[in-house]
């Protein structure tokens, strides 16, 4: 079993959610007291958010990467970042580390490709939702995106902000949320993308005539196939492309 590394605290309340789900995998898989072998290094998610705001995406890169650094030194033998949002700042991890990086887009789009699926709709914080880095990375994979009006992605994003990441559930937040979905699926989305890692929080087990894909839980699954040897026989040039230029070192 290798051991995964996960850069949380973006917010607690999802990498808690990673932790739990990851190890209950690895239980299910090998059973008895089998636990997964797991790396936590959490930040205080105030100092991110804090950078989001003003815009200084490279400052706050360059912070994740040394902790993820950190985690490779500590052992860790892949590294996972536990949000969506921050994956904008992805390629100064993977430039930082010589251990695979698990990306949280290309594993949800496996998901989707997997079901057939060629357009869903992205629910996420502003960031998400309106910049490309992430959409562009499920367009990569041949997978059609739309996104919630101007009106509703400002609800979606306060939401996420001022209640999930808290840990508050709120039940007229919830029926926000489904009245912003069912739009989407009117809209012609056939799968939603749960694109913020506290989302399914609020709307991950209620039922909607189209599947709903859950990052965290997606992401989570890829982390224990990878730290279980499932890919060995599949193509893993998309978690961490400086993988094969340390390979080609050693």
């Amino acid at each position: 079993m290798k051991t995964i590394g996960l850069l949380g605290g973006m917010s607690w309340e999802s990498t808690a959610l990673y932790y739990q789900q990851i190890n209950k995998m690895v239980h299910g898989k090998l059973g008895k007291l089998h636990s997964a072998k797991v790396i936590i290094n959490s930040v205080d998610f105030e100092e991110i958010a804090t950078l989001q705001a003003k815009g200084l995406w490279q400052e706050a890169g360059a912070y994740l990467a040394e902790q993820a650094l950190n985690l490779e030194k500590a052992g860790a033998e892949c590294i996972l970042v536990c949000t969506n949002t921050m994956h904008k700042i992805a390629p100064q991890i993977e430039d930082a580390i010589t251990v695979p990086f698990i990306h949280i887009a290309d594993a949800t789009a496996k998901e989707i490709v997997s079901q057939d699926i060629g357009k869903v709709a992205l629910l996420g914080t502003a960031f998400t939702m309106e910049q490309d880095f992430y959409k562009a990375r499920l367009q990569e994979h041949g997978i059609d995106v739309i996104i919630p009006n101007e009106a509703d992605r400002k609800i979606v994003h306060r939401i996420i902000y001022e209640e999930l990441c808290l840990g508050v559930i709120n039940p007229d937040s919830r029926q926000k949320y489904e009245t912003i979905v069912e739009a989407l699926i009117t809209e012609g989305a056939e799968g939603i993308i749960l694109g913020c890692t506290e989302i399914c929080m609020l709307i991950g087990e209620l039922k909607f005539s189209v599947p709903l894909f859950d990052t965290t839980t997606i992401h989570a699954k890829e982390a224990v196939s990878f730290s279980l040897n499932e890919n060995k026989n599949s193509n893993s040039a998309n978690l961490h492309r400086s993988a094969a230029i340390a390979g080609s070192i050693l």
